[in-house]
């Protein structure tokens, strides 16, 4: 089961609560707040377009750069002595932190699509 779906670039969540007996979610990855609901799978993933498509319609009206997920850089804190140890493998394999960090998601991420 996936509990996510994207639309121009922005990802949602699927959520489900069994007390109201609706689907909902909200877009992921910034910080304004856009949410969503819906009683069917077609009325949720219609909700989700047509939030995304006021959001950007509102950015566009305000004359502002809508907010945009996953720019490709991020904070992450691992402890000192990982981030050591990354460092120093980096340098001795001839790469930045950043290029060792790449590779090693890229390959944690490979393991996922098998």
């Amino acid at each position: 089961m996936n509990n996510t779906m994207e639309y121009k670039g922005y990802v949602g969540s699927v959520e489900f609560s069994e007390t109201d007996n609706v689907l909902f979610g909200k877009v992921q990855g910034i910080r304004s707040l856009i949410s969503y609901e819906g009683t069917t799978v077609s009325e949720l993933v219609e909700d989700f377009h047509g939030a995304v498509d006021d959001y950007l319609a509102a950015c566009a009206e305000e004359g502002t750069e809508p907010e945009v997920a996953y720019k490709g850089s991020f904070n992450v804190r691992i402890g000192s002595d990982r981030h050591r140890r990354a460092a120093i493998y980096a340098l001795a394999h001839d790469q930045t932190l950043n290029a060792f960090i790449a590779e090693a998601v890229d390959e944690k991420l490979a393991a996922v699509r098998a």
